[in-house]
């Protein structure tokens, strides 16, 4: 019975969540139909996912590749399934085989790699050439290359862009945006490039400027493809701020707790 209620309270959670994307997109001049939500479902089982499911949801979220390709062959085939946050190169391949039904990743980015100390000799003298150069991997190769090896159709992917400055988030800087947008959009043919992606500040104060720099980010990627401004996709807003992210011109949110309730995550032992 507890668990009953639990899921049926996720519903509930699920229609305000609806009701509350259509006003953003209402008071934003524009449809509610322009919003794609999704609903992040780490760390809940499946059953919760099933409730939200059967209620009419199909666009769902996960972050952690090994928690995914658990969940989602248990689940129906007809769910949208995006993949949210950074991708290690390394488990790309065993997420498309696993979770045939994956549309989109929100988090191409670069790994950096840190090199070890480097050392030159010039006649007598020691001189340290490199310390921790930073050696830039595009995550997006391998996606693409994981594509063409199983076959399935392209992938759409959008890039993640690191507005807050933050050391501890994924994501590019502004100023590289144009650079791996342009590498994903005319050297890897089996992406599809569909839009930027960022996370805002754990406590909202900043914002308003993260999003208004995805925005300016959108612009420049725009001008230097070529590409109409309303096709290139913004995915910034979670269930803090996902209503002043639409009313920004955010074309996905991405909401967890407010539909599935706090996060459940192992104890540490």
């Amino acid at each position: 019975m507890a668990a009953q209620a639990v899921e049926s309270t996720a519903v509930t959670a699920l229609r305000s969540v609806l009701h509350r994307v259509r006003h953003a997109a209402e008071r934003s001049s524009r449809h509610a139909e322009d919003v794609r939500v999704v609903a992040v479902s780490k760390t809940k089982p499946l059953s919760l996912i099933r409730q939200v499911y059967d209620a009419g949801h199909r666009c769902f979220g996960e972050n952690y590749v090994q928690e995914f390709i658990e969940k989602a062959p248990q689940l129906p085939k007809d769910i949208d399934w995006h993949f949210i946050g950074h991708l290690q190169s390394n488990k790309a391949k065993s997420l498309l085989a696993a979770v045939p039904n994956l549309s989109m990743v929100q988090g191409v980015d670069n790994e950096k790699v840190i090199t070890k100390n480097k050392f030159i000799f010039t006649y007598s003298k020691l001189i340290k050439f490199v310390t921790q150069r930073p050696i830039e991997i595009q995550i997006a190769n391998h996606l693409d290359r994981a594509v063409s090896s199983i076959g399935r159709k392209p992938l759409a992917v959008m890039v993640q862009v690191n507005t807050s400055g933050e050391i501890s988030k994924s994501g590019i800087e502004p100023a590289s945006c144009v650079d791996l947008v342009k590498h994903v959009k005319f050297n890897c043919p089996n992406l599809v490039f569909s839009g930027l992606m960022t996370i805002g500040m754990p406590d909202y104060t900043s914002t308003p400027e993260n999003f208004k720099t995805l925005s300016r980010c959108r612009s420049e990627v725009c001008k230097e493809i070529g590409m109409v401004e309303n096709q290139c996709e913004l995915s910034m807003g979670m269930s803090g701020d996902f209503e002043m992210a639409i009313e920004m011109g955010s074309t996905n949110v991405r909401i967890g707790s407010t539909i599935f309730g706090p996060r459940e995550y192992a104890k540490k032992q």
